[in-house]
């Protein structure tokens, strides 16, 4: 089972991007679970939410404590949440930012993990460019699906097409296919280095 938790703010699409990722992922043949994790949130309080991926039903109902991967659509949470916690040791990290892990203070930490699992993605760029308002959801599932290869950027823009109108799906898979071939060329500029 592979399972992904979502750190963001309340109105980033943050459940939107777990469901995403699961009818990506049921599109693909195999089973997936979605659910967020919020109390009374607000437009801006933190937000979590968690998607698991297996080719077996999936019986699990608790909240996700050791993930496989964490997507982080709110850098500003980097110091604020304990998004890291209960990261396996092998596991993904995809951070909405153009910085990177050394500019936001992450170098030493990162140097834990494996470098090709590790990336940055300017989504929120993505978004504005392409959707014209800051939702980066679509644009990071793209750079997920780049970078963890657990989902295909097709079944990501099927997703989007089943969840959105036609005008703002397409402009939402443009965003995720700029995404994908950011994180492609990020991960084959870091293997060469």
């Amino acid at each position: 089972m592979f399972q992904i938790r979502i750190h963001g703010r309340g109105g980033q699409g943050v459940v939107t991007a777990a469901e995403l990722l699961s009818v990506a992922a049921f599109r693909e043949g195999r089973h997936a679970q979605a659910f967020p994790s919020f109390g009374s949130e607000r437009t801006g309080a933190p937000v979590v939410a968690f998607c698991r991926i297996d080719t077996h039903p999936i019986r699990l109902r608790e909240p996700i404590l050791e993930p496989d991967a964490l997507i982080i659509q709110d850098p500003t949470l980097l110091h604020q949440v304990d998004v890291f916690g209960g990261l396996r040791k092998d596991g993904y990290i995809l951070i909405n930012t153009s910085r990177s892990f050394e500019d936001l203070g992450l170098g030493e930490f990162a140097a834990g993990f494996r470098a090709e699992r590790l990336c940055t993605v300017p989504a929120t760029e993505f978004a504005l460019k392409h959707i014209g308002r800051p939702l980066p959801n679509a644009a990071l599932l793209g750079g997920f699906a780049a970078i963890s290869g657990q989902i295909s950027l097709e079944s990501v823009g099927a997703a989007v097409r089943e969840k959105f109108p036609a005008k703002v799906a397409e402009a939402n898979i443009a965003a995720a296919a700029e995404a994908f071939a950011f994180v492609t060329q990020a991960l084959r500029e870091a293997a060469h280095a």
